[in-house]
């Protein structure tokens, strides 16, 4: 995986770094696996604007992809490395033996021609293999990781992201994930084998305006700019510098926590992301 900085011909091209896309080896999606893909502008049920800066943007289309890794003990060839327009990370189509095909996240080092497989037993822990946290080895690197058994990945799903399994102790299992924070997870999450696939993501410069309202970002304007009656940083004489950081609604930012001391997962977390 690689990077590229293009030549200066325009004055958008001069500073711009683009992804290599090295690891992809097909253009042409699956298109069972292809579904219609919405878009709100930031409206919603009545149609009133609720969310700002979101509109515009290519068109899209979802990928769907298997999160669960519910497929026991079959294995799947790794037939293409696809790129994914609704995610950072690379996916990977796999062929099944039994004929169905599915999308999973691709982490790095994932082949064409690989075999992968998912299950609760007798899954060996290598690249791609998905298996519970009871039977990976400690120290291991591990990626899109369960919260609850048979819930689906929803942690460290981004491009570049890992977690690593510390410890075990009875029916937890002890991981540092992508954040810094350490937590207790049930032994019996399932969680993928290695680093999700493109690292050089964060590399990546977009080299003018434009190329973010391609992805749907309509422009954000400074709170400092704005009147006392939109902002609470608005408003002064001249260039005033805002007042304490605080959000639209007056919730301070910049250190504030805003986590309820009183949640009932706080008894599973070992120590905070912020020391």
């Amino acid at each position: 995986m690689s990077v590229r900085k293009l030549k200066p011909i325009t004055s958008a091209q001069r500073f711009r770094v683009v992804n290599g896309f090295d690891a992809i080896t097909t253009d042409k999606p699956e298109k069972s696996l292809l579904v219609p893909n919405k878009r709100s502008g930031g409206r919603n049920n009545r149609g009133k604007m609720t969310m700002r800066q979101i509109g515009g943007g290519h068109k899209r289309k979802y990928r769907i992809i298997d999160f669960k890794r519910d497929k026991a003990g079959v294995p799947g060839e790794v037939a293409s490395i696809q790129y994914d327009p609704n995610r950072t990370a690379f996916i990977a189509l796999l062929n099944y033996q039994d004929g169905e095909k599915r999308y999973i996240i691709a982490q790095n080092g994932l082949q064409v021609g690989q075999n992968v497989v998912s299950g609760r037993e007798g899954v060996a822990p290598e690249i791609g293999n998905a298996m519970p946290l009871s039977e990976i080895p400690l120290g291991t690197i591990i990626s899109c990781i369960e919260l609850r058994p048979g819930q689906g990945a929803v942690m460290a799903r981004s491009a570049g992201a890992f977690a690593q399994l510390m410890a075990r102790d009875g029916k937890f299992a002890t991981v540092k994930l992508p954040s810094g924070e350490t937590r207790m997870i049930l032994s019996d999450c399932l969680a993928t084998i290695g680093v999700v696939s493109n690292s050089d993501h964060q590399l990546t410069v977009s080299g003018k305006a434009g190329r973010t309202r391609w992805l749907g970002r309509r422009p954000r304007v400074r709170p400092v700019v704005m009147n006392p009656v939109d902002h609470p940083m608005g408003g002064g004489e001249g260039k005033s510098s805002g007042g304490h950081p605080r959000s639209r609604n007056g919730i301070p930012a910049k250190g504030f926590r805003t986590r309820s001391k009183t949640k009932a997962s706080n008894k599973y977390i070992v120590e905070r992301r912020k020391k």
